[in-house]
C-alpha cells in the first residue's frame, strides 16, 4: 500500500513538473504573437497579466511607443489614445533571473520601482541595462515574465514601423496605428519527448 501510494505520489509531481506554461495569443492588425508566460519565476506578473487578458482589457488597445532595435510598448492606450484605467500598481519581480533578452516581455512601468499595472513591452534585442542591478530606483530593472514562442517576425515589422511624435506623451507612436485587437488565453503545445 505504501509503494503504492508513494509511486502516485510521483506520477503527481512529475505530471506539475511537465505541465506546460501558460501561453497567450496577441492579436493586432499586423498579425499574431504568441507569448508563453513563465508564472514560476514571475507569479505576480503573470497573474496580474492574465487579470487583464481575462477582463478584455486589451481589446482595441494600441502599441503607442516603438522604438527600432530596442522594443515595442503597448497596452495602456485605446485606439483614440486615451488612457484606460488600470487596477493597482503590482510588486516589481526584476529579481526573478529573467533576463531582458530579444522576444521577452516584460511589465512596463514609471521611474517608480513598483508602479507596474497593465502596460507591457516586448524586447527587440537584448537589453541588458534593463535588467536588475541594485536594489534602488536607477538599478532596480524590468520584470520579464514570459517570451514570444510564435510571431517574432511580426514583432519584428511592428518594430521597424515608421513613427512620429504627437506630443510629450506620444513620442514614438507609429505612424499608422498598430491595433491589438484583443489578447486571449490559448492551449500550449505538449511538449515533445
Amino acid at each position: 500500500m505504501r509503494r503504492i501510494m508513494v509511486m502516485t505520489l510521483c506520477l503527481l509531481l512529475f505530471a506539475v513538473s511537465v505541465q506546460a506554461k501558460q501561453q497567450v495569443l496577441v492579436k493586432t492588425n499586423m498579425g499574431d504573437i504568441k507569448l508563453e508566460l513563465d508564472e514560476k519565476k514571475a507569479p505576480i506578473s503573470v497573474k496580474n497579466f492574465l487579470a487583464y487578458v481575462d477582463s478584455g482589457f486589451y481589446k482595441n488597445t494600441i502599441f503607442h511607443r516603438v522604438i527600432k532595435e530596442f522594443m515595442i510598448q503597448g497596452g495602456g492606450f485605446d485606439t483614440a489614445q486615451k488612457k484606460k484605467e488600470t487596477r493597482a500598481p503590482i510588486k516589481n519581480e526584476a529579481t526573478n533571473g529573467l533576463k531582458n533578452q530579444r522576444g521577452t516581455i516584460a511589465m512596463a512601468r514609471t521611474s517608480v520601482v513598483d508602479s507596474a499595472t497593465a502596460q507591457f513591452f516586448i524586447n527587440l534585442k537584448d537589453n541588458t541595462f534593463l535588467d536588475y542591478r541594485a536594489p534602488n530606483q536607477r538599478g532596480y530593472g524590468y520584470a520579464v515574465f514570459g517570451k514570444v514562442v510564435e510571431g517574432m517576425a511580426v514583432v519584428d515589422k511592428i518594430g521597424t514601423a515608421p513613427t512620429r511624435k504627437i506630443n510629450a506623451r506620444f513620442q514614438d507612436m507609429p505612424t499608422h496605428q498598430v491595433v491589438i485587437t484583443d489578447i486571449v488565453r490559448v492551449e500550449a503545445a505538449p511538449k515533445k519527448k
